[in-house]
């Protein structure tokens, strides 16, 4: 458990920076869908559901992505 506290905390490369807030983005935009207050087709909400999930799922990981040289420093 430690090794993935210090993973998290660890420096994340640039891509992942730019690739995580994108997660963060496509899972704001689908739990906005999701909490519309008016009625949206069922495609519609289906939509929102799996962009809400596949943002925190690419947010997740981008954000446990290091380095190789942090890597290695932290093992």
């Amino acid at each position: 458990m430690k090794k993935i506290i210090n993973r998290a905390k660890a420096p994340t490369p640039k891509f992942f920076k730019v690739l995580r807030n994108i997660g963060l983005a496509l899972a704001a935009v689908g739990g906005t869908i999701l909490a519309a207050p008016i009625a949206l087709p069922v495609v519609v909400t289906s939509i929102g559901g799996y962009l809400a999930v596949a943002g925190g799922v690419v947010s997740a990981v981008s954000q446990l992505t290091t380095s190789t040289e942090n890597a290695d420093a932290t093992q």
